[in-house]
């Protein structure tokens, strides 16, 4: 035991010192937001020495607080007058030099006496504090002092004393209210603490603001019977009186009412709830009204001057956190409307993929999170599936979010591999500053080729789930998340079969304070392993059952992963892809050689091989086309040359040559004889473009393909 420690305090170190260190700091804030003051000190009394010592600043610089640090009994000050008389003290004056008009201090009274002072510094021209801030500033210096008991190991009042009551549901809201973040926490708060301990049979809660009064929560109260008091504020109501006075109204019966408001009784006591008596109490911050809170009985009340005053004390408690917890939710509010606005509204449904996604938002902290997925399509039917995460929560990294979604969809249409792609959203986050980071996987599925090749930055692996129910999480080594990256990042190929489930989520969903990622991954494996995979069709009325089998198996890891949503502290996306494979039958690639004979010869092709397809129709503009893409190639760039056709909602077309030139659309005059061929190109196609392979390039085109021409059994 140390020796200058009393017998049962803890240690200095011991989570309980840090509680309560952090309570009384949250005493000084409240009791100079309920004042409206400038700051606060709080001195502990030491009777061996005869001497206040200061414990606790608010709002005042430590060396403006200096000469305060050690006061004596019998000094004129004060936080000592307060001490030595027992009772609140006021005194006009700028004692520490902070431009202050005057200062309150409050004695602290213990379980077995002075304990201590409070002491609030005024703010020049707002006037001497009225009667209920006095009394939000005794409940305060209560609380305070079982505090500050408890911190010199003395037991809490064994006896009850005058007021301890009252002190200890102080103590109890001021607790919750402090940890409450939205003003449906603040409701319940009111509920848990001020209904049940007052008898109350109702509660209205009402926040007022452009001139009238907004439910935001109730108890004991049918909905239809709230609903003939909404509207704007009108004269000759108890809440105006209360918004316009700031101070409480109490009827203690259905008499009394009639009395002062008569305009408004027949309304109040009919319907399918009436009420017999009333608190009206304004909800009081930063020294404006911000809301109403009213408590209702069954029966008749008599209110007795205790009654009033804590009732009092309650509302100044509730009007802080009420405020507080308002700009929490107009704040919130505005960063889940940019994350939702930023996030893809709708997923496309491609001829190689059926995707479903859900965001999920924590159900618990105080900012939205950075997490984002996207699906992209790319040339040739491939598509680009991607999530990510910027680590931190708040609005600044939701729009962090919005540019790097932004970035990928940029690179993507670049065609860059997904290491490539990463390298340049590496540099993009690192120019942000060195606070910033994301996680990131790109992947990258073609269903010519059957593979799936992807790149991770800091992120989750993906998951792959095989038509026969197999389920595959390759274990890879992720490089860093981008911001701390240095590139090249590693590249991942792997096959993947015909109707294959592709699944892509952010840590949010698979890690939580009950298990950590590997644990939440494992979970994540065998939930599909369970859930199979539906066969898909991808063509006409059956894709909308494909979409319904994604959207059902979203559901179902959702529910199982995360089945206390309410309770998680991070945000969760979840990326479901349902993959097919080009057929056989829709892929056709023939060698052209490398001479000015291959523009007539990739005519002849394209016109046999859209015969073949039935495609007919298509069959003059994609010559042309091919006309321009192979002379391109024979005056500007070197063999060998390919063409590949492919058919699925669209006709593609492509010509690979050895040259890794970049082809551009001229200006051309009237005079030019030629550059105008990537003009016709642009012209003709649906989008054309060029993507780089280690030693060559494509130049490719799209077309539509005419209505029913596609309707088929796949490979027909």
């Amino acid at each position: 035991m140390c020796p200058n420690r009393p017998e049962g305090a803890e240690p200095e170190s011991s989570p309980a010192v840090g509680a309560r260190a952090r309570a009384l700091a949250l005493a000084l804030r409240q009791a100079v937001a309920g004042v409206g003051g400038q700051g606060a000190l709080l001195h502990r009394w030491d009777p061996g020495a005869g001497r206040l010592t200061l414990v606790a600043v608010d709002g005042v610089d430590a060396e403006a607080a200096r000469p305060w640090a050690e006061l004596r009994e019998e000094q004129d000050v004060p936080p000592s007058c307060a001490l030595r008389r027992g009772v609140l003290v006021q005194a006009a004056g700028d004692g520490l030099g902070t431009g202050a008009a005057g200062t309150v201090a409050v004695p602290l009274i213990g379980a077995a006496g002075p304990v201590g002072a409070l002491s609030v510094l005024l703010v020049p021209g707002t006037g001497e504090p009225d009667d209920i801030q006095l009394s939000f500033l005794h409940a305060v210096a209560a609380w305070t002092a079982e505090c500050l008991d408890f911190a010199a190991g003395r037991s809490p009042h064994r006896e009850p004393l005058p007021g301890h009551g009252r002190t200890a549901r102080t103590m109890a809201l001021t607790a919750t209210l402090a940890e409450a973040v939205t003003v449906q926490d603040v409701v319940r708060a009111v509920a848990q603490h001020v209904l049940s301990p007052f008898g109350a049979d109702g509660l209205v809660v009402s926040v007022f603001e452009d001139g009238r009064l907004t439910r935001v929560g109730e108890v004991g109260y049918p909905e239809d019977y709230l609903k003939r008091f909404e509207g704007p504020l009108n004269a000759g109501m108890p809440v105006t009186d209360v918004l316009r006075t700031r101070r409480p109204q109490f009827m203690e019966s259905p008499t009394q009412m009639y009395e002062r408001y008569s305009a408004v009784t027949d309304k109040i006591l009919m319907g399918t709830s009436p009420k017999m008596a009333w608190a009206f109490l304004p909800l009081i911050a930063s020294g404006r009204a911000v809301g109403v809170s009213v408590l209702s009985y069954n029966q008749p009340r008599l209110f007795s001057e205790e009654d009033r005053a804590h009732l009092t004390t309650f509302s100044a408690l509730v009007g802080q956190a009420l405020e507080r917890a308002r700009l929490y939710d107009l704040e919130h509010a505005r960063a889940q409307e940019l994350q939702s606005a930023l996030l893809p509204r709708t997923l496309p449904r491609l001829p190689a993929a059926v995707a479903a996604a859900r965001y999920l938002p924590a159900g618990r902290g105080e900012q939205v999170g950075g997490d984002w997925f996207d699906v992209i399509p790319l040339s040739a039917d491939r598509v680009a599936l991607v999530v990510g995460d910027v680590m931190g929560h708040g609005i600044a990294e939701a729009a962090t979010m919005g540019r790097l979604r932004t970035a990928v969809r940029t690179l993507a249409d670049l065609d860059m591999a997904p290491d490539e792609l990463l390298g340049h959203l590496n540099d993009l986050v690192s120019d942000l500053g060195e606070d910033f980071y994301a996680t990131c996987l790109y992947a990258v599925y073609d269903p010519v080729g059957r593979t799936c090749c992807y790149s991770l930055a800091g992120h989750p692996p993906p998951v792959f789930v095989h038509p026969d129910g197999t389920v595959r999480s390759p274990v890879v080594s992720p490089d860093p998340p981008l911001g701390a990256a240095t590139p090249p990042f590693a590249v991942h190929e792997l096959p993947l079969p015909d109707g294959s489930l592709v699944v892509l989520c952010t840590d949010g969903l698979i890690e939580s304070d009950a298990q950590d990622a590997e644990q939440g991954l494992a979970e994540l494996v065998r939930v599909l392993g369970g859930a199979g995979v539906r066969p898909a069709r991808f063509s006409g009325a059956d894709q909308e059952e494909d979409v319904r089998g994604v959207e059902e198996l979203c559901d179902t890891v959702v529910a199982e992963l995360l089945p206390d949503r309410e309770h998680t502290n991070d945000d969760a996306a979840l990326l479901i892809v349902h993959t097919r494979a080009l057929p056989a039958g829709d892929i056709a690639s023939f060698g052209l050689p490398d001479d000015p004979r291959a523009a007539g010869q990739a005519r002849e092709i394209v016109r046999d091989q859209l015969s073949r397809w039935g495609l007919d129709d298509l069959s003059m503009t994609t010559e042309l086309l091919v006309s321009e893409l192979v002379g391109n190639v024979i005056r500007h760039a070197k063999g060998p040359m390919r063409l590949r056709l492919l058919r699925s909602r669209i006709l593609t077309c492509e010509v690979y040559d050895g040259s890794l030139s970049t082809p551009r659309i001229r200006h051309a005059t009237y005079t030019d004889e030629g550059g105008r061929g990537l003009q016709l190109v642009a012209a003709l196609s649906r989008r054309w473009g060029a993507r780089y392979l280690s030693d060559a390039k494509c130049i490719w085109t799209e077309q539509e393909i005419p209505n029913g021409s596609h309707c088929r059994e796949p490979g027909a």
